[in-house]
């Protein structure tokens, strides 16, 4: 078992404090109790509730009673002790705030470790140690069941189903199965049984209708709460007027980034650049909905926090977490926010930048980068250059035959008949208005009008009352044309 092996490696190797991070702390105990068992070591676990306990090497803990229940008073027993064990502390995380005994009692404990070399294993879903002891400290993560055992693991659950219900077996298909097993990667054992086993016995079968809601599920899991967001709602492009050029560049390499062949090198990702209001959200969630893949959205804003190195936890575990959910797409909303080129904010920006970076350059999981930026002057050259990114596109303003389409999409949305419109008139109208700004505008006309009153003149009168952002802000979209016009390609 390579987790044992590399646990033990790194016992060997006189760490002090051994970090372990997982909701999986059944799985961990026996690990530990493997590892010692091999190395004839005393193995000992403490919890608020139980006390220190003595560990057999069999399954079961062989109470000792409630013994030094107190974080300080377990520490000062194991910092007394001549001999040799490994501890397990389970869940100290929240003695560690604001507790300088308890800190200084694990600082001891690591400095005398020459002379005394106990192995404490700290055990928590979440832990941060302080400063002051984090330098003794090495993480070890439990490894995740392999493609192999997440598929074990669907048929053992499907196989138990059709033994409890008089079935020879349950229905599903190869696709489907290659695609559940893909979004299950990135989960524990014990979560991908129970995600498989609540889409098996809703219906006796595993489908297509079972994929999102196993995503979803998925991303709860996961708590990224805040900071990621999972878009339930993504579209396809029948939704998106224009974008041809988008369109034929996604379609050309859809079934690349679906390939689990290594010979096929898998699209990265791209970068949407152009007026606010032009449909750029609406395409990179038109990505995930024409590649039926997750999406999520990452707010720039919401990682910012005020202690030193957060700024930059917060991007690791966002883009952690998007690994752990790929495939999928993973949506920027203007990037430029967040990583904007200047000295103003003691230098974070410069630090996700590179955090970014390596993410973007190292990451071997099946993750589909899209950014969207409405002024690529704010963003830094090493973020935009090929390579980074596949292609920058430029969503410009939309022309007559696409804000007529617009103008079809917007009013079948509200159930209103385009053939009852003169759409060539209103198309007219709206020269220079983007796609959010023509949706306003029937909008606006439906309040004032109603349902059954919005007629063609409704809709003229609103854009006649506009003036749409091509004129409010027409010398920065000018420089942003010319800027687009020899470094982009049209979407």
């Amino acid at each position: 078992m390579q987790d044992a092996h590399d646990l033990s490696l790194m016992l060997d190797s006189k760490v002090p404090l051994v970090v372990i991070e997982t909701h999986e702390e059944n799985k961990a105990i026996n690990l530990l109790q493997r590892v010692a068992r091999d190395k004839a070591r005393p193995l000992y676990r403490w919890s608020v509730t139980d006390g220190l306990t003595t560990m057999g090497f069999g399954p079961q803990l062989v109470p000792k009673g409630r013994e030094h229940q107190e974080p300080a008073e377990v520490l000062e027993h194991i910092k007394a002790q001549d001999t040799p064990g490994i501890y397990l502390l389970c869940d100290l995380h929240p003695y560690l705030n604001d507790q300088p005994h308890t800190v200084r009692l694990l600082k001891d404990i690591a400095l005398k470790h020459e002379q005394t070399p106990h192995a404490i294993v700290l055990l928590s879903h979440r832990l941060t140690l302080p400063p002051e002891i984090s330098r003794y400290s090495a993480s070890f993560q439990l490894s995740l069941p392999t493609d192999e055992r997440i598929l074990a693991i669907i048929r053992e659950e499907a196989r138990h189903y059709a033994e409890q219900n008089g079935q020879k077996r349950i229905k599903t298909d190869n696709n489907t199965l290659r695609r559940l097993m893909a979004n299950l990667q990135g989960l524990s054992a014990s979560d991908v049984r129970r995600l498989v086993r609540v889409a098996i016995w809703q219906d006796g079968a595993i489908t297509e209708e079972d994929l999102p809601a196993v995503n979803k599920a998925k991303f709860s899991l996961l708590d990224m709460g805040g900071v990621m967001s999972y878009e339930y709602e993504t579209a396809d492009f029948s939704q998106v007027a224009g974008l041809h050029n988008l369109k034929r560049w996604l379609e050309a390499r859809g079934k690349a980034f679906h390939s689990r062949d290594p010979g096929v090198e898998q699209p990265r990702g791209i970068l949407l650049l152009g007026v606010q209001g032009g449909g750029k959200s609406l395409a990179a969630k038109a990505v995930a909905g024409t590649w039926n893949l997750p999406l999520l959205r990452l707010d720039i804003g919401a990682l910012y926090n005020k202690y030193h190195g957060e700024t930059e936890r917060n991007l690791r575990e966002a883009l952690a977490m998007a690994d752990a959910m790929a495939p999928c797409v993973l949506w920027l909303d203007e990037i430029e926010k967040g990583l904007a080129q200047g000295n103003s904010d003691d230098g974070t920006s410069r630090r996700m930048l590179g955090t970014l970076l390596t993410w973007m350059a190292e990451r071997k999981n099946s993750v589909f980068f899209t950014a969207t930026s409405n002024d690529i002057s704010k963003l830094p050259p090493e973020l935009i250059r090929k390579g980074r990114v596949d292609e920058i596109f430029f969503v410009d303003l939309p022309d007559a035959d696409v804000r007529r389409a617009i103008f079809d999409i917007h009013l079948r949305k509200r159930d209103l008949n385009p053939e009852q419109f003169d759409l060539a008139l209103l198309s007219e109208a709206s020269d220079g208005f983007s796609g959010a700004e023509i949706e306003q505008a029937i909008v606006a006309a439906r309040y004032s009008e109603g349902r059954d009153g919005i007629r063609t003149e409704c809709i003229l009168r609103e854009i006649g009352n506009t003036s749409p952002l091509s004129v409010v802000m027409a010398e920065p979209l000018r420089q942003l044309r010319e800027w687009a016009a020899e470094r982009t390609i049209p979407a």
